[in-house]
């Protein structure tokens, strides 16, 4: 049996209804957010705002939630309705030939979308570098407000639990760092749903 993982998939928690999703914050704005269910007032609706399904991705960008202004890390439960939304509205964030005509053609498409996807590496427990990606979505206008505003289902401050999944990392005890992580699946999108955003072979 092929066990090889797709070079652009997304793999996800979910449920039938939802999809979590994962962002880093500073406390100032973390902790209200996951203490209200909802993002704080001085949250910025209609900026650029990136949302990652991987949670060990998430920890590379957020060093374990030691970086500066990425302290509190928030699992994110939205509705898959509203997830597939961003992902039928996104624009890939580089050019790539093949997909778009010309890059003319990519800039026009990228002003004009309310989401953008990105792949990256996808990062196992130590932070390597995985062959396969994982994906970044990011919502802007219409798409960052949908998603602050009628998305949201609850939002979990997690970041306890990323410190001790970190510690246990360190004391080399991946095993049970392992067990701890959240059961990210294949995510069953809709037929056609990434035609578009997949861009050929991993550069």
């Amino acid at each position: 049996m092929n066990t090889e993982v797709p070079p652009h998939q997304i793999r996800a928690r979910y449920t039938d209804t939802t999809v979590t999703v994962y962002q880093a914050y500073s406390p100032r704005l973390g902790l209200p957010a996951a203490r209200d269910g909802r993002f704080p007032a001085d949250w910025k609706r209609g900026r650029m705002t990136w949302i990652k399904p991987s949670f060990l991705w998430m920890m590379y960008r957020c060093g374990w939630a030691r970086k500066e202004g990425q302290e509190t890390v928030l699992a994110v439960e939205i509705t898959r309705e509203g997830f597939e939304w961003a992902l039928r509205h996104a624009c890939l964030s580089h050019y790539k030939p093949g997909v778009h005509a010309d890059r003319d053609a990519w800039r026009r498409e990228l002003a004009a979308a309310p989401a953008r996807v990105q792949w990256d590496p996808e990062r196992d427990l130590r932070l390597r570098p995985l062959e396969h990606r994982s994906l970044q979505l990011g919502l802007a206008g219409e798409a960052s407000t949908r998603y602050a505003d009628e998305w949201i289902v609850s939002i979990t401050d997690t970041t306890p639990t990323v410190h001790r999944v970190h510690d246990l990392v360190r004391r080399g005890e991946t095993e049970a760092a392992a067990a701890l992580l959240p059961d990210e699946r294949p995510y069953p999108e809709p037929p056609g749903l990434l035609d578009r955003l997949r861009p050929g072979a991993a550069a």
